[in-house]
């Protein structure tokens, strides 16, 4: 299980920005003078991608649901629809969450699984999102204006490719300098007013939203008992997000203030923290022994049923796997996560028909769920079936935005099923989205120069890669054409055949 390099995203969130020709706006923050809300938009995508691409992102479908589901309802009360929101699950055991430029929200998966209820989960979003709507992020890099956007980003590639190749000390040391690394910690802290103010505005929006609004102090009052004074264990929300007894108490008295809320845990919440508890147990047997002491304990719920039939499953106990999840489909229908699990586990038996039988019935009740189509689809490719998965996809993926992970599986069932042309094509996409506009064109030349792509198709190729090339910084566009890449597409000649 990769983990990031401790408080690694977190200081992008107050790094700054040496001043670019500085456009100062007739209205808006001074901050804008520095960054603005495109811009930052635009760093917070780079930096994702980098998360991702060093491997620390979880690319699970019914976690991304589940997180976007709490971030909607936040995000519904506390922005008036300016700002987009983004959220995405960290594959790190450690206590944290970030924002990031552009309200690219960061939660690790150790902070779900500390947390003992939804309220409290959504009180660290809460004050995350306010961090973004509040624009603190902004307003620091405004505030420190030593580091460019180059040396950020280069500062940032260092770090993640140490962390990708679990570099040791030494290496490290070789790719970033100590004194660079002391200069980040020192700014990864936001000032006592900003952490005041995300309290307070967090605080209104959990109470908006719905949500207890004692969680958010309750979590954090949690974790500072927890860990005292021990600074060497302490988590790194803690050293990034400093608690006091003062600060718990005014957000406890802010939380008399507003209207009592009895918030019950969904089930959503129930699903994925046994979803988490798997992926980041030592083993599978761990976490199915985890599951099956508390049922044996009698503290066992639904929860814990499906995280250990999900344990018997990928252990081959499909007997013990495949009546649990009946029993769950049964007693709980409307919950997609027990409809997908029980066909997965038919899959893993061998039983096609029946999982596909599974997933058709689902399908009809839940069209166009993303995790649901996500698990039909590769069920379908890997069952020989690709035209039907590539047809599912295309439906799905035309009405919702698709993950990187989610365009590479439509290119897989795309080429599966023969159609090169499009398969070229969909990896473009792919590459684009992670942030590699060169081999996006790579891809796209060689979709155009694919055998049997009809005259609609080619349009359609070119005219994306024409996009693309067009949207390039110019001296990019150069480099690459000294190079002798050629970027540039191809006139279409009619006369051509087979190309």
């Amino acid at each position: 299980m990769r983990r990031l390099t401790a408080n690694l995203v977190l200081a992008l969130t107050v790094l700054p920005l040496a001043a670019q020709e500085p456009n100062l706006p007739d209205f808006g923050s001074p901050a804008d003078a520095i960054i603005n809300k495109n811009q930052e938009e635009q760093l917070g995508r780079q930096v994702v991608a980098q998360i991702r691409n060093a491997g620390g992102i979880l690319e699970d479908p019914q976690l991304q649901e589940y997180i976007d589901s709490i971030g909607s309802q936040l995000v519904g009360q506390a922005s008036d629809g300016s700002q987009s929101f983004q959220f995405f699950v960290v594959d790190d055991g450690a206590i944290n969450a970030f924002a990031l430029p552009g309200g690219y929200i960061g939660v690790n998966a150790g902070l779900i699984l500390t947390s003992e209820s939804e309220s409290e989960l959504a009180g660290v979003l809460a004050h995350e999102i306010a961090h973004v709507t509040q624009r603190h992020i902004a307003r620091s890099i405004y505030d420190s204006q030593r580091m460019s956007v180059l040396s950020m980003a280069t500062m940032l590639a260092a770090v993640l490719l140490g962390a990708a190749a679990d570099a040791g000390g030494d290496a490290m040391t070789g790719i970033i300098t100590a004194s660079q690394a002391a200069q980040i910690q020192r700014q990864i802290n936001f000032t006592r007013s900003n952490e005041h103010e995300a309290d307070r505005v967090g605080i209104e929006t959990l109470s908006a939203a719905g949500f207890d609004t004692r969680g958010m102090a309750t979590f954090f009052e949690k974790l500072s008992r927890r860990y005292g004074m021990a600074r060497e264990q302490i988590p790194a929300l803690l050293q990034t997000h400093p608690v006091t007894s003062a600060r718990i108490a005014e957000a406890r008295s802010r939380s008399r203030l507003l209207p009592a809320a009895i918030h019950t845990n969904s089930m959503g919440y129930g699903v994925a923290k046994a979803r988490l508890t798997i992926q980041q147990a030592r083993s599978v047997a761990n976490a199915r022994d985890i599951f099956a002491a508390r049922l044996d304990q009698g503290n066992g719920d639904f929860s814990d049923r499906y995280g250990l039939a999900l344990c018997q499953a990928s252990l081959g106990l499909i007997d013990e796997a495949d009546r649990t999840l009946t029993a769950l489909v049964d007693e709980y229908p409307s919950i997609i996560a027990f409809w997908i699990a029980r066909a997965e586990t038919l899959m893993l038996a061998g039983f096609v028909d029946a999982a596909i039988d599974v997933y058709v019935e689902a399908n009809g009740l839940f069209p166009r769920n993303v995790p649901l189509a996500i698990s039909f689809a590769e069920s379908l490719v890997n069952a020989g079936q690709p035209a039907r998965a590539h047809a599912l996809l295309l439906d799905l993926l035309n009405n919702v935005p698709p993950t990187p992970e989610q365009i590479r599986l439509i290119a897989r069932a795309a080429n599966a099923e023969g159609d090169v042309g499009n398969a070229y094509y969909y990896m473009g996409e792919y590459y684009l989205s992670v942030g590699n506009p060169a081999l996006a064109i790579t891809q796209l030349r060689m979709a155009l120069e694919a055998p049997g792509v009809n005259s609609v198709d080619r349009s359609r190729y070119d005219a994306r890669l024409r996009q693309i090339v067009d949207a390039m910084p110019a001296d990019q566009r150069r480099r690459m054409e000294q190079a002798g890449d050629g970027p540039q597409p191809q006139p279409y000649n009619s006369d051509r055949t087979g190309i």
